[in-house]
């Protein structure tokens, strides 16, 4: 059974881990790294939203919400991350992850989530659709991978965005 938890400092080493394995894919981030502290971490982030998800009390995933602007305008706009340690992708973990951050975000008075997102990521492409994500478009070389399989290499990247129907519908 999943147990969805706001995330808390005592999570940091367990989410760090599970960041580093998507990192190493080369299909999920232009970071080389997680943030070295919790601290770091947890300040670009969109309080209230930022979870773990437990398989019988062991984290194996996690998702968080990240502003996108400091500017009030877009204050009710943030951008998903999300990560599924290898040993149970496919087996429903990012569905119930990304359906819990929606419901937190509409709760934190979110209107707007957005995923940027590689094109060969069909995986997260898929999940995202599924929980009502539209395509934007193509960003076309928008950055550089820097280490790892992908190393050298430009990058296009998806963008698409779920605007809520629940918060700021009137």
């Amino acid at each position: 059974m999943l147990t969805i938890t706001e995330m808390k400092a005592i999570d940091w080493p367990a989410v760090a881990a599970i960041y580093r394995e998507g990192i190493a894919t080369g299909e999920a981030t232009f970071e080389v790294a997680p943030p070295p502290t919790w601290e770091e971490w947890q300040c670009r982030k969109v309080p209230g939203c930022s979870v773990v998800v437990r398989l019988q009390g062991e984290i194996v995933g996690w998702a968080a919400l990240s502003p996108v602007s400091a500017r009030p305008v877009y204050a009710g706009v943030a951008e998903v991350s999300l990560y599924v340690a290898e040993r149970v992708r496919g087996c429903g973990v990012g569905s119930a992850l990304l359906a819990d951050l929606i419901q937190r975000s509409e709760r934190h008075g979110l209107w707007t989530l957005q995923a940027v997102i590689f094109p060969e990521n069909r995986a997260s492409l898929r999940l995202h659709l599924k929980h009502g994500f539209r395509l934007v478009g193509t960003r076309e070389r928008l950055g550089r991978m820097a280490e790892g399989p992908q190393r050298g290499r430009w990058r296009d990247v998806v963008l698409l965005e779920r605007r809520s129907q629940v918060v700021g519908v009137e």
